[in-house]
């Protein structure tokens, strides 16, 4: 059974990494796009290697406008993930985002029980009929000269995982969420000195997401003045999978600096000023492999 193997795997990957010395010949680690040693996997900083997404639910769109992959990890090593969330309400209006290293070992050792997961035998969806408004954890897969999207509908919700399904869809879907709670605890299981120590994730461009001001009347909120020189009536473009009243636009270089300094200072409550008029806004850093709306 996959979930007996995945241990397994995980130790000879860590046995196989250690027995090569760790690193190429040219320094760069022992894997690449086009390496010999271990699984094959993208090496740039901006290309994603293993993520974990959240799609779908019933939940309001602007928490589908600002929510972030909960997991993802670049071919450099660089895995970023949702830090401690403040549990008050307004929210701060940025989310909180950490960035940890992780060493080409624990790359590897990563790979391997996903492979062993199933996230590399090809494209796959797992539905249960049991469960009404959940959301679907997607794992995309960039590996081994393949890439592989595994869509799990409510794979996080009911006892036991696949009750709605056959014996072959039950497994597959244990084997998916015992990867995941894996991957929520690298340290437990990854090669020792692997797991870096986390920073804040630093993002050099934004969506911003532009919308006419509701607030709640019963928390009044101090305004903010928008920095930037396009006013919010003209910025973006109008947003996909939004009201028709809502635009979006991406902020970078100096620009970016200026707002994302000031967007510190906000909540998601917080009415932003422009021309006059009041705006509410939603801001989603974006990560690496991201650059549009």
């Amino acid at each position: 059974m996959r979930l007996q193997r995945i241990g397994v795997a995980i130790a000879a990957v860590a046995v196989v990494a250690s027995a090569c010395g760790g690193v190429g010949d040219d320094g760069s680690g022992p894997t690449g796009a086009t390496g010999t040693t271990g699984i094959a996997h993208p090496t740039g900083a901006d290309e994603v290697v293993l993520r974990v997404a959240y799609e779908g639910g019933f939940v309001p769109y602007e928490y589908t406008l600002s929510s972030v992959p909960s997991w993802s990890l670049f071919g450099d090593g660089t895995l970023i993930v949702q830090g401690p969330q403040i549990e008050i309400y307004p929210g701060p209006a940025l989310p909180n985002l950490v960035a940890i290293p992780i060493s080409e070992e624990g790359v590897q050792a990563i790979l391997g029980a996903a492979r062993d997961a199933g996230l590399m035998d090809g494209d796959a969806t797992y539905d249960n009929d049991c469960i009404a408004d959940a959301a679907t954890t997607v794992f995309t897969t960039n590996a081994d000269g393949e890439t592989s999207v595994v869509s799990a509908y409510a794979l996080d919700v009911g006892e036991p995982p696949g009750t709605c399904g056959g014996k072959d869809d039950g497994d597959a879907r244990a084997a998916l969420a015992e990867f995941q709670a894996m991957l929520g605890d690298l340290q437990s299981w990854l090669p020792a000195d692997s797991v870096g120590a986390e920073e804040p994730y630093d993002p050099t461009e934004m969506r911003v997401y532009v919308q006419p001001y509701r607030g709640e009347a019963e928390l009044p909120q101090g305004a903010i003045a928008w920095p930037l020189d396009v006013p919010l009536d003209g910025f973006g473009e109008p947003a996909a999978n939004a009201p028709t009243d809502t635009r979006c636009g991406v902020v970078s270089g100096s620009e970016f600096e200026t707002l994302f300094a000031v967007a510190k200072n906000a909540n998601q409550l917080t009415p932003w000023t422009s021309g006059g008029t009041e705006y509410g806004l939603i801001f989603r850093p974006l990560l690496p492999d991201e650059h549009t709306c």
